[in-house]
């Protein structure tokens, strides 16, 4: 069985946002980690590989030093890792990222295709199963459990305060949720390795059945009116009453506002 996982470096928040002029994130000048929900896709993707021998295939889309990413995601016991990255693919949105990421994995053969849920830096859950869309395989989207059987993939789908048990014939896609799994550590082997292994680099040159039109900040329909680190807020009225004073300033406070 081969499996593709789909992991995103994404800003470390605890470094602090830079943006470009262009309302971009700057994510050269920013600490980054491997966004969580596709560490726990990773993970699952490496149970599979325990308990069926299953080959599993990293795929990550960014700047050359996403290449961190897929080193560590093979000192956690991935097998390949493949960094899509060219000038031309900067500023996409989710509809050109999917389209890129897609593009390289028609390069692939896979029998299930790992995507986490979302990203920390976006939030929008679209990329995962607009893969699928694009690559015309069924979506199976906020797993929590994975199982496969005949040929098939078994998932629980969380759903409000229940889930949902779904099948599907693969080639399929899944969107993993964080709390999925706990993620392994790295072993200190894994690491030597993987700081030795090749890692593949395409650019638009590998993309395949990708228009132009699709690719990059030209080629995405979702633009970015105005952007910030943060928001800056007034200091707000400031008042001295005593105890009693105040318990009815609140009070009528609250009152106006119709929280009570």
């Amino acid at each position: 069985m081969k499996v593709v996982v789909c992991v995103k470096q994404v800003p470390d928040t605890k470094g602090g946002v830079k943006f470009n002029p262009d309302g971009t994130l700057d994510r050269g000048a920013m600490l980054t980690i491997m966004n969580p929900d596709d560490k726990a896709g990773l993970e699952a993707a490496l149970r599979l590989k325990d308990q069926y021998g299953a080959e599993v295939t990293v795929v990550t889309m960014g700047l050359p030093k996403a290449e961190e990413v897929l080193r560590e995601a093979m000192a956690m016991g991935a097998d390949k890792g493949i960094l899509v990255t060219d000038r031309v693919l900067g500023g996409a949105d989710t509809w050109a990222t999917s389209q890129t990421i897609a593009g390289a994995i028609r390069n692939l053969e896979y029998d299930l295709i790992i995507t986490g849920r979302q990203a920390i830096d976006g939030d929008t859950a679209q990329v995962g199963p607009q893969i699928s869309e694009h690559l015309g395989i069924p979506v199976i989207s906020y797993a929590q459990k994975i199982e496969i059987e005949d040929g098939h993939v078994i998932v629980e789908r969380q759903y409000d305060d229940r889930y949902h048990v779904l099948k599907a014939k693969m080639p399929c896609l899944i969107t993993a949720l964080a709390e999925l799994n706990e993620p392994r550590y790295m072993t200190p082997g894994g690491i030597f390795d993987a700081y030795n292994a090749e890692i593949t680099v395409w650019g638009r040159a590998n993309l395949v059945d990708v228009e132009d039109s699709n690719l990059g900040l030209k080629g995405s329909p979702t633009q970015i009116a105005k952007a910030s680190d943060k928001v800056r807020k007034g200091a707000g009225e400031k008042v001295n009453l005593d105890p009693a004073a105040s318990v009815d300033y609140i009070v009528d406070k609250l009152k106006v506002k119709h929280v009570i």
